[in-house]
């Protein structure tokens, strides 16, 4: 057998290609190098300062629940999905940063316990004591430099609290900083997730109200190790699961659909009231 031979042209060309490559890998990892962390909590207080003299003094102020959420789902799906959309609109925004996710918030009665309260794991937070830690954690934040406040929730119990207290701080404020009370992420974008559901053909009792199509969806695009697909079961399979829907149709491809509809809406909301709109 005759020894393969190159060309001398061959051998420089394979040559210049393998010397040239590193600075092509550099030039492309520069190219895909991840966002700035938007996360306070994942930041020093000098960083913190640093964006603030860049030009962010906006910050998000996310607030989940930790409750029951069928045999299916962890008790912390607000958490975790909250924290996927807050990321996403901060970066949108570009000149916003966010606090961490307040898990602590209205759930019911504990005397007797009533609805999520009754089965465990769920945490409840009076209303009084939830606006209280609102308008402290706004009043931290202008302290340390942020001129704008944004409230911001994933649950419906949290709604009529957060409204109150950016009402609370801007008539405390009185106009040396603004809070924001962004309800068009939940309440907004139920009804508009839910139309286009239906347009796919899922019923209303399919997507369900608690724990159903919408909330595993969510969940399983976000985390889907926090599902457990083995317990997936139409009303969670049983009377008082604490599931009303279908998770068994939901996904992660839905998921995807169903969070940037909330986000949409978010940024609508910020954005017209930054423009000077009407809260």
């Amino acid at each position: 057998m005759r020894p393969v031979r190159y060309s001398p042209l061959l051998l420089a060309a394979a040559t210049a290609l393998f010397v040239a490559m590193p600075d092509a890998l550099v030039a492309q990892a520069a190219s895909m190098k991840p966002a700035p962390p938007v996360f306070i909590d994942d930041l020093t207080w000098t960083e913190i300062r640093d964006r603030q003299q860049a030009g962010t003094r906006t910050v998000l102020i996310g607030t989940a629940g930790q409750e029951q959420k069928g045999p299916h789902m962890v008790d912390g799906e607000h958490k975790y999905v909250l924290t996927h959309t807050t990321a996403r609109i901060a970066q949108a925004l570009g000149d916003a940063l966010v606090a961490p996710i307040i898990t602590y918030v209205p759930e019911g009665s504990w005397d007797p316990p009533r609805g999520h309260m009754t089965k465990p794991g769920t945490i409840t937070l009076p209303e009084d004591r939830f606006v209280e830690l609102l308008l402290h954690a706004g009043r931290s934040l202008k302290a340390g430099g942020f001129t704008q406040i944004i409230y911001i929730g994933d649950s419906g119990g949290n709604q009529r609290g957060m409204q109150k207290a950016a009402e609370q701080l801007n008539t405390e404020w009185a106009g040396s900083a603004r809070a924001l009370f962004i309800g068009d992420y939940y309440t907004k974008a139920a009804e508009a997730m839910r139309v286009m559901l239906r347009g796919r053909g899922f019923s209303d009792e399919d997507i369900g109200s608690h724990a159903g199509m919408l909330d595993t969806s969510e969940l399983l695009y976000v985390n889907p190790k926090l599902v457990r697909k083995e317990r997936l079961a139409r009303n969670g399979g049983a009377p008082d699961s604490g599931v009303n829907g279908d998770p068994t149709k939901a996904s992660a491809e839905l998921g995807a659909e169903l969070l940037t509809i909330k986000i949409n809406h978010a940024l609508d909301q910020i954005r017209a009231l930054r423009a000077g709109g009407s809260q």
